[in-house]
């Protein structure tokens, strides 16, 4: 009997500690949530500005027979040009482009260079009331003060009567020139003479005043603008009265930019190095390529799966509230949960769209899930970059022919002289506004 007491206080005792040692090796676990934010803006303008200063000249001004104004740019594929200028001897007549621009490549893909005059037209503002052209004493070159005329009884914008004035083309020459792959040079010339306007006071020139223009897709149209609609209050009444583009400029300034746009993309949950990418070296086979160039994660994911230190990876493909896989626009988000354990890391990728091979994704590292057995959860915004996958040459974000939105086909741009995966650097502009969060849902 006391042989069995014995044993069976023994057994107890290897049995605590036996459970004890289990307890100890137990990792901290949790399921976590992980949230990308698109903060970013909808851009309506691609490109813009203001055209002041005459050719040839230091500072800026009016220009009259036979000066020029010029500007450049970089265009994408599609993209329309909206531009005005004051046809000054009026009380607030511009010439401009129509409401959809002028288009910068014709239907071939090809740059739609040359004069363009012909889709250059005179428009009455509806802000003043008109006067003869030439004569009136609330007219630019006569008045005393900027907007000193009286109200115009009709406040639609509408296209001028051209019976008693010149012809367009009589006053106003506006080419376009290629000056890169994708780089336009615009120049508005003043091909009027002193017997271009003739009036009750006699025959006069007609000069044109600095200006504004906007690049923007075909999708975006009346910026400047609406036909048959007053004027918007955002700066054409400054150029159209007195030729004064800075107002109108600072606002198209405003909606000028790249839209920014992500797409789906892999994440991994491993131990060890990266399985995503190393910075410094090439991109391998593990399908960061077509993740990087055309948004497509399914390759990656498939490598991932097949990578021993990888505990868990996924694809996430579908913005928060929609019922369909899709790209992450402006205040949409996309989210995605996994377990994990203490000791593992964090890494994902998602393509700048409208780059060649640009990613977001954390630091080269990962971001580590537990800190000292505690969860690492709030903000890792900070802890995430944008990186050149190294697998396709460069072009300015929004503009190429060879970015997602605008190529022909998946894969098609030429190579990156630099094959390394990288830190984005400064050659083009960008703004970051992918936000990361990751929380603890489940302990």
């Amino acid at each position: 009997m006391k042989l069995l007491k014995y044993m069976l206080a023994v057994f107890l005792i290897i049995s605590t500690v036996v459970h004890c040692d289990d307890n100890d090796d137990e990792k901290p676990t949790g399921t976590f949530k992980v949230t990308l934010s698109n903060t970013g803006e909808v851009y309506q303008a691609v490109k813009s500005g203001a055209f002041t200063t005459p050719v040839g000249a230091s500072e800026p001004a009016p220009i009259g027979p036979g000066g020029a104004y010029e500007f450049s740019f970089a265009a994408p594929p599609g993209a329309r040009l909206s531009l005005a200028t004051m046809f000054v001897q009026s009380n607030d007549w511009i010439y401009a482009s129509g409401e959809e621009g002028i288009p910068l490549y014709n239907q071939d893909g090809s740059k739609n260079t040359g004069d363009v005059t012909a889709m250059i037209d005179l428009y009455d503002a509806g802000t003043e009331m008109d006067q003869e052209a030439g004569t009136g004493s609330n007219q630019a070159p006569r008045q005393d003060s900027p907007a000193t005329g009286p109200e115009d009884s009709n406040s639609n914008v509408r296209q001028v009567n051209k019976s008693d004035l010149p012809s367009d083309e009589e006053v106003i020459k506006v080419t376009i020139s290629s000056n890169s792959t994708y780089g336009f040079t615009v120049r508005i010339e003043n091909v009027s003479t002193s017997n271009t306007l003739e009036t009750s006071e006699g025959s006069k020139a007609v000069p044109l005043s600095p200006g504004v223009f906007a690049v923007h897709h075909a999708s975006e149209s009346a910026l400047l603008f609406e036909t048959g609609q007053p004027d918007y209050g955002e700066g054409l009444e400054d150029i159209a009265e007195d030729g004064m583009p800075s107002m109108l400029a600072e606002h198209l300034g405003s909606i000028t930019g790249i839209t920014p746009v992500y797409a789906p993309g892999a994440y991994a949950v491993y131990e060890g190095e990266n399985p995503l990418f190393m910075s410094g070296s090439s991109a391998t086979g593990n399908g960061l390529e077509a993740m990087a160039e055309d948004g497509m994660p399914g390759m990656l994911k498939a490598s991932l799966d097949e990578t021993d230190r990888v505990h868990t990876s996924g694809v996430f493909n579908t913005p928060s509230g929609s019922q369909d896989p899709g790209p992450l626009t402006p205040g949409s988000s996309y989210s995605f949960t996994f377990e994990a354990e203490e000791g593992t890391k964090l890494s994902f990728a998602t393509m700048y769209v409208h780059s060649n091979d640009w990613f977001y994704a954390p630091v080269e590292t990962g971001l580590s899930l537990f800190e000292n057995g505690t969860p690492n959860t709030g903000s890792f915004t900070d802890q995430v970059h944008l990186w050149d996958s190294g697998t396709e040459a460069n072009e300015e974000p929004g503009i190429g022919a060879n970015q997602a939105p605008r190529q022909s086909d998946v894969d098609t741009g030429p190579a990156d002289p630099n094959s390394n995966v990288r830190r984005v650097g400064n050659e083009f502009p960008y703004m970051k506004n992918l936000e990361v969060e990751i929380e603890m849902v489940q302990n």
